[in-house]
């Protein structure tokens, strides 16, 4: 059995009781950054043995997870922050199981871009998930695309690419269009911004308190 486990985006409050008890019961725990994930499970007094599988590793070591798991073993796969799979690594390990006939479950949890939309103030019936978009090579195919969309679309930001992203955001959808940064989500310092992408592009351009993985949410046309 594979068990995909969401962990918190930032307050560790946000693990349910069901996760804490997979994780203390499994044999293995995948994790994106050990380091990062050694601070939760000493968090929870979890003492499951942990491994490193990430984006630079998964296609060399999914056939061997595989193998593990055939022979009987429990393993959960946990990300530095949110669902795996979700803009992390995740998916081959999946694909490989469905393959192999390998029960997967995944458990509900934590997840940036959902309460980022449902509290920008922009409809949220329907949305486009873009996640990070190309640095270089795609990147402004992408934008013409999004640009063109009638429903809203959201992408994840680093903090030093923030104001240039939305630079381009504007010059893309128009300076007018209403957007909305999400920032610190779950912690002491969240911030929801909601804004034409132009007064975005000037708080921000002054802001210099910006770290942490962002959330843009970006109405549609």
């Amino acid at each position: 059995m594979l068990y995909l486990v969401p962990t918190p985006i930032g307050n560790l409050s946000d693990m349910t009781y069901r996760a804490v008890d997979i994780l203390k019961e499994v044999d293995l725990i995948l994790a994106e950054d050990t380091r990062t994930s050694k601070k939760l499970l000493n968090h929870y007094d979890i003492n499951t043995p942990l491994r490193s599988h990430h984006i630079h590793n998964e296609h060399g070591t999914v056939s061997k997870i595989v193998d593990e798991l055939k022979s009987g073993q429990t393993i959960a796969l946990i990300s530095d922050a949110g669902t795996p799979a979700i803009s992390d690594p995740g998916f081959l390990l999946v694909r490989a199981c469905v393959q192999n006939d390998i029960q997967v479950r995944c458990l509900p949890g934590a997840t940036a871009f959902v309460p980022a939309i449902v509290h920008s103030g922009i409809p949220c019936n329907q949305f486009h998930y873009e996640g990070f978009l190309p640095h270089k090579k795609g990147r402004q195919t992408r934008l013409i695309y999004l640009a063109e969309l009638t429903c809203p679309f959201i992408i994840y930001e680093s903090p030093h690419r923030l104001v240039k992203a939305l630079k381009q955001l504007a010059e893309f959808c128009g300076a007018e269009r209403v957007a909305s940064v999400s920032r610190e989500l779950t912690k002491l310092h969240e911030e929801v911004k909601t804004a034409t992408l132009n007064e975005l592009i000037d708080y921000f351009d002054t802001e210099k308190k910006v770290k942490g993985e962002l959330v843009v949410v970006v109405a549609g046309k």
